[in-house]
Order: C-alpha cells, then sequence, then structure tokens
C-alpha cells in the first residue's frame, strides 16, 4: 500500500499543472464571448479621473484618499456608454465605502448619478444603490445574501447583468440583486471613492460583455 501511494504522488506531481489565468487578460472563451477588457493592467487608458486619488499599482487600480481629502464622492468615469451587458471586476476594500456606478450619467468634477453596486466596511456589499438620485438603497442585497459570502479585506467577484429594465447583481457567485427597474437603460461605467475617512480601495480585471 505504501508503495502504491508513493507511486501515485509521484504520477500526480509529474502531471502538467493547468496554468491560471493573468489578471487582467481574457480567456480564449472570454473572447469567443466577446468580452472585452475596460482595463489593461498597466494604465489609466479609457478612464477619466482625479490624479490624485486615482492610480495603477501592482496591476489594480486603485482609488486612495490617504494623500489628499474630497468633499465629495468622486469617480474614475470610463470613457464608454453601455446600454445591455455583462460586466465584471473584482474589488478589494480596505476600508470605508466604494461601489461600481453603471448605466450612469457623468457630471463636471468628476461627480456621476445613478445606478451603483454598492460595497462598505461592514455593510452594503452586493447592494443596489441610486447614487444621488434621491432613491438611497434601491434593494437591499447585503441582508442575509452580501453578509453570507463577503470577503473582507480580500478580492470579491462583483458581476452586473442589464438588460432592457432587468437588473441583476451577484457577489462571489451568489445573486444578491434581481429586479426590474426603469430609471436607466444606459450610460457610463464607474468606479467611486467616498467622503469622508481617509480610505483605500482597488480594481482588477474589470471587463464587459455586450448583450
Amino acid at each position: 500500500m505504501l508503495r502504491l501511494t508513493t507511486l501515485s504522488c509521484a504520477l500526480l506531481l509529474a502531471l502538467p499543472m493547468a496554468a491560471e489565468t493573468p489578471n487582467n487578460t481574457l480567456t480564449e472563451e472570454e473572447r469567443a464571448q466577446g468580452y472585452r477588457l475596460l482595463f489593461d493592467g498597466k494604465s489609466l487608458a479609457g478612464w477619466d479621473g482625479d490624479p490624485e486619488v486615482w492610480s495603477v499599482e501592482d496591476g489594480t487600480i486603485v482609488g486612495s484618499t490617504e494623500n489628499k481629502k474630497i468633499q465629495a464622492n468622486t469617480f474614475l468615469i470610463s470613457n464608454g456608454v453601455y446600454a445591455d451587458f455583462v460586466l465584471d471586476a473584482e474589488v478589494k476594500l480596505r476600508n470605508h465605502n466604494s461601489g461600481i456606478q453603471f448605466r450612469s450619467e457623468r457630471h463636471a468634477g468628476y461627480v456621476v448619478h445613478g445606478y451603483q453596486a454598492d460595497a462598505a466596511a461592514g455593510n452594503w456589499w452586493g447592494s443596489l444603490y441610486g447614487e444621488k438620485t434621491g432613491r438611497g438603497v434601491i434593494q437591499n442585497g447585503w441582508k442575509g445574501k452580501g453578509e453570507t459570502v463577503v470577503k473582507r479585506g480580500e478580492w470579491n467577484h462583483v458581476r452586473i447583468t442589464c438588460k432592457g429594465d432587468h437588473v441583476q447583481i451577484e457577489l462571489n457567485g451568489l445573486t444578491t440583486v434581481e429586479l426590474d427597474d426603469d430609471m436607466s437603460k444606459s450610460g457610463i461605467i464607474a468606479l467611486q471613492v467616498h467622503q469622508g475617512d481617509p480610505m483605500q480601495v482597488r480594481f482588477r480585471n474589470v471587463k464587459i460583455r455586450p448583450l
């Protein structure tokens, strides 16, 4: 039995390991599905935001207010406008509050309003919020949902699907929000840094598939 176990281990060690897909790249399957990267892993090309808040570090988009106190929520805003799509991103929140805007409208001063897939330390992960819409939390995806799967201080996978009036948010594979809502049919994608305490948030593997 010992010889068989040793042999089995040797065979396993000899097998080639499946290569992990590098961050900020697309698999062949994703390319075939029509995904495209919104972040190249090296620069903020295709995005617009306050350069004192947003940067790229170690293949991640970093939003930080450690060195700049902001008076209002500020956003890194995509150059494109999107209607029906699947948006994937990984988010690591160190502290405070962040989120991903979608089907939103841009205003002067890196301000946006519209739908937000929310993320906050100890709360709101997986929820749908209406940034500057007067609606507040549109659907609570935290209670009994996001709170059960969020990885605090680690990378979390967020998927946002929009088709017509239908909006769905998934957090680490769990559907936390699903509803029909006609507030907006298209708009920009944007990443949030919240006013208040000095904070930091990171994003990587930001990709979109038009539907």
